[in-house]
């Protein structure tokens, strides 16, 4: 007896983001409320940083409320429901469970059961990573409307005296709506890791430190500022030109450039080292909203696509570095 053929799903040409939804922390934090235990300044966070304000959210609030809030938003825009969704997938750094996923609970919240549904930890490139995964499922045909969300809460992660990465650190989540297209609206993902340069960002201790020492209290975050700096500068600009090439793109056909909201010399830095023309608009939803790991680049895409900065059908690069180090992009067609 000969051994059958396995089949496979007939497949779409490409896969899409179809819509975008967005969620802020409720709180409004400004410079001045946080320079005193970091012996700092207004004017000092601005000039290294570009931050003026940072969102963050209320003690009770958890990542899978930002994700709800964002996911229902995303859902709407898209013209779907949950029941419409066959997987979810949640980038975070800060669920406090190991297990379940977050990703399981949102997608009983959305009413999206029986949708698979997994947690990703790529920190700061999680969202890319996200579109990356989502695009490959739909094109496979092992999913059709994939629902992606950033969402962090760094706030329960800040220590307030700390002077590394604390002060830069808001609370928020993003979310996207991805689905099949006639043509391709997500190019290749270029992505990548570096552990050997693992220090560069993460916990003060790991969680059972709490077991064996006393006194080693709840872990923070902390960075190596410098040498993050210089990493994300110098060294993620090459990537994001990879996803230019991979996608057949050059920087003057795109309209817009939405790196992870870092920090706003590193975006500078990444706008010089790219040569980007000034006619592409650049996501600086830092300025107000702060570093939201995950959730930054959904969060800054949305703002462009509300205030009209950006059109449907244009061209973005994005790309997200962090904690790992690890790093993703691509260019997208906003919806």
């Amino acid at each position: 007896m000969s051994t059958p053929t396995l089949r496979l799903p007939e497949t779409p040409t490409g896969s899409r983001i179809l819509s975008i939804g967005a969620a802020r922390g409720a709180n409004v934090v400004t410079n001045d409320d946080i320079a005193g235990p970091i012996d700092s300044s207004d004017e000092w966070i601005q000039q290294r940083t570009g931050i003026v304000t940072r969102r963050r959210a209320d003690a009770d609030v958890t990542v899978i409320d930002l994700s709800e809030e964002a996911a229902r938003e995303a859902l709407t825009g898209a013209g779907l429901t949950g029941a419409d969704i066959d997987t979810v997938i949640v980038s975070t750094v800060t669920h406090f469970e190991q297990t379940p996923a977050a990703a399981a609970i949102l997608a009983d919240r959305i009413g999206a059961t029986p949708a698979a549904a997994w947690d990703i930890s790529a920190a700061c490139a999680g969202f890319s990573y996200a579109v990356g995964q989502a695009d490959a499922l739909v094109r496979s045909g092992a999913a059709r409307y994939v629902l992606i969300v950033g969402a962090e809460k760094m706030s329960d992660f800040i220590d307030p005296t700390d002077r590394s990465i604390s002060f830069l650190l808001g609370d928020g989540a993003g979310a996207a709506v991805v689905g099949p297209s006639d043509v391709p609206g997500i190019g290749p993902t270029v992505w990548g890791s570096d552990g050997s340069k693992a220090g560069a960002i993460g916990q003060t201790h790991a969680w059972d430190a709490m077991k064996t020492t006393p006194d080693a209290g709840w872990p923070t975050l902390r960075q190596d500022g410098p040498s993050v700096f210089k990493w994300a500068s110098f060294q993620m600009a090459p990537i994001a030109q990879r996803a230019l090439d991979a996608a057949g793109v050059t920087a003057d056909q795109i309209q817009a450039f939405v790196p992870h909201q870092a920090n706003m010399r590193i975006i500078d830095q990444l706008i010089k080292q790219l040569r980007l023309p000034e006619s592409v608009v650049i996501g600086r939803d830092i300025a107000d909203t702060g570093n939201t790991s995950a959730a930054s680049i959904p969060l800054a895409t949305e703002r462009l696509l509300r205030e009209g900065q950006v059109k449907s059908g244009d061209l973005s690069l994005q790309i997200g570095f962090g904690a790992g180090l690890v790093y993703a992009a691509q260019v997208v067609a906003l919806p």
